[in-house]
């Protein structure tokens, strides 16, 4: 599997992220390096101690990291989290349901990514 077809399985825009990049080795280092990193996991943590303002924070870097990468599909499902968790309270409808497709959207690109860069 290319780069490119791991982008179209992941709902990416390659196109977008070879622009900022300019290599697909790049690409790849970068991809690589995301699935080290720990917004995700701390995001899944501050949520369930309730801690709304480090699920602010951690949502908000995984929302910059998938936008820099070009992770679309990611970069929405987190981004509409980030709004959700904004007012850092935890009382905004939603939160449960968002952080689920989160998750849903978080897993499918790590196995897809693992995936192509095992080929």
């Amino acid at each position: 599997m290319t780069m490119q077809e791991c982008y179209k399985a992941i709902g990416g825009n390659y196109e977008a992220v070879l622009g900022r990049l300019h290599s697909e080795a790049l690409i790849q280092r970068f991809t690589l390096k995301f699935l080290e990193d720990q917004s995700y996991l701390q995001l899944k943590q501050a949520l369930e101690n309730k801690n709304y303002e480090d699920a602010f924070r951690s949502a908000h870097t995984l929302k910059g990291v998938c936008q820099n990468l070009s992770f679309d599909r990611l970069y929405e499902v987190s981004n509409e989290l980030t709004e959700l968790l904004r007012d850092r309270t935890g009382e905004k409808p939603g939160i449960p349901e968002s952080m689920e497709k989160v998750t849903e959207v978080y897993e499918m690109t790590i196995e897809e990514i693992k995936k192509g860069l095992s080929h």
